[in-house]
């Protein structure tokens, strides 16, 4: 059975500043099962995970807070364990891959937050962007940090990882398959600064992607759409519709 899909909500993002409550509820009626958020808009992380539940989903992962950027690692705690949640985000900017010296300091930090989660039975997974995989000294630094904090989970951002088409994003999800237990899927035009689009429409080869990860690891398909020409509810719509209509993934209708 494919894997169930959900939404990032920073996709939604625009519409969430204005009604929350009427984001959530269009998302499960269009037959998501779970959402990401990145801003809980007020609500404590039992008040957002019970509404959620309430409207028949669930909480799939979150970006709130991110572990590198959080005050401390029991904020983290808190708020990923209220979440019902067994694993916290992190990621890095792109100062942190920007030589070999920066790389080494985003690994130490990576293996630093693993140590530190652990006790709580907490793993972490990182979601990348694109600089991760500009090459430095011959070498993909995202690969370097992977060889090095081999207990760290990914969270592959599959249209990042093909950085505007100068990398193969099925080989990425293939090099992590059995520490990947979340996929970002987007598409669009491989073009730097263009607008997504709603998934199928573009130049990525979504079945590819998809496949290359190990079914007994992923646990969630989560759709991600940073800015759109078109309505992004209509997009957010659009890609639930190819997924689950190509059997890719999996909803509650």
């Amino acid at each position: 059975m494919p894997a169930p899909i959900a939404v990032q909500l920073y996709s939604l993002r625009d519409d969430s500043a204005d009604n929350f409550d009427n984001v959530l509820q269009r998302v499960a009626a269009m037959g998501y099962q779970g959402v990401e958020p990145f801003n809980l808009y007020g609500r404590s992380p039992q008040q957002f995970r019970r509404q959620v539940e309430d409207l028949g989903m669930r909480v799939a992962a979150s970006h709130y807070p991110w572990s590198n950027r959080a005050d401390s690692i029991q904020e983290v705690v808190d708020v990923i364990q209220a979440l019902g949640l067994s694993r916290a985000a992190g990621g890095f900017m792109p100062e942190d891959f920007k030589d070999r010296a920066a790389v080494e300091r985003s690994i130490e930090t990576t293996q630093r937050l693993v140590d530190a989660l652990k006790p709580h039975n907490l793993t972490l997974f990182l979601h990348n962007h694109f600089w991760e995989f500009e090459p430095l000294d011959g070498h993909t630094p995202y690969h370097l940090l992977q060889d090095a904090v081999p207990e760290v989970e990914f969270e592959i951002d599959t249209y990042w990882a093909a950085n505007f088409g100068n990398n193969d994003p099925q080989q990425e999800v293939q090099r992590v398959r059995r520490r990947c237990p979340l996929l970002h899927i987007k598409d669009g035009p491989l073009v730097s600064g263009a607008a997504n689009v709603a998934v199928g429409r573009g130049r990525m080869d979504i079945p590819a992607v998809i496949n290359a990860a190990d079914d007994s690891v992923l646990e969630w398909l989560i759709v991600e759409l940073d800015k759109c020409d078109t309505s992004m509810f209509t997009a957010v719509e659009d890609s639930y519709t190819y997924l689950t209509g190509n059997n890719l993934a999996s909803g509650r209708a």
